[in-house]
């Protein structure tokens, strides 16, 4: 696991530096604001813990700029305040978690960990694609902020198409997987889900109408095997 670590007192710092690196956390320390913003902003992190009270750009800064920036790294605050409007301001801004000084080591580590958790499980609940996000919870297909809900089998077919874009799943295996028995190879209701699938992406993408229709579907026939999801 990587963590970027932004704090500007020295002892705090070494104690978590430390202390991380003992459980198997690799950590990368910055001890002020606007450090930590470009480190955070350019690197890549598993979680990112964010002191408040932080020289050249306040952790509140800091946290709303990544945020606007379209980070979204875990962050986990720590600050000497524990006002209750402290810590609301924070997550509202975006926050994952927030501790109060003076904390254990052990208990940050055990809240990494559970951010780590919950985020292996939204990996799998979600598949990303040619900028599409499909919703493995919702059955959602989402591109450029805006979703559209599947049916069961379409939903189904999205999902084994951008699991692995570029590889051809042939009809026979579509039909397999989404129908969950032996079709007869002729039938074409593969075709059919397709065309309602792709017509969905086209106005979720185009808005809709004869100009969505004509955009480039991210499902592309391949002639005598298949459908496959664009790779790009």
């Amino acid at each position: 696991m990587k963590v970027l670590l932004v704090e500007d007192e020295q002892k705090i710092a070494d104690f978590v530096c430390s202390g991380l690196a003992a459980r198997g956390v690799l950590v990368t320390h910055c001890s002020d604001g606007n450090t930590g913003f470009d480190a955070a902003r350019t690197g890549h992190f598993d979680a990112i813990v964010l002191d408040l009270m932080l020289p050249g750009r306040d952790g509140l800064s800091v946290l709303s700029g990544l945020r606007s920036a379209g980070v979204h790294t875990p962050v986990i605050l720590l600050t000497a305040r524990n006002e209750l409007g402290d810590r609301i301001d924070g997550l509202n801004r975006g926050a994952d978690d927030y501790m109060a000084k003076p904390f254990f080591v052990e208990e940050l580590h055990a809240r990494l960990q559970a951010l780590r958790r919950r985020l292996d499980g939204e990996r799998l609940s979600r598949l990303q694609a040619g900028g599409y996000t499909l919703d493995r919870l919702t059955r959602q297909v989402g591109w450029a902020g805006d979703s559209v809900e599947l049916t069961t089998r379409e939903h189904a077919l999205l999902a084994l198409l951008m699991r692995a874009p570029g590889q051809v799943s042939t009809r026979s295996q579509i039909l397999e997987h989404v129908w969950g028995y032996d079709f007869d190879p002729s039938t074409n209701v593969v075709d059919v889900c397709v065309k309602r699938l792709r017509a969905k992406l086209a106005a979720l993408a185009g808005g809709g109408g004869a100009a969505a229709a004509r955009l480039e579907s991210p499902i592309e026939s391949v002639r005598g095997a298949g459908y496959r999801f664009r790779a790009d």
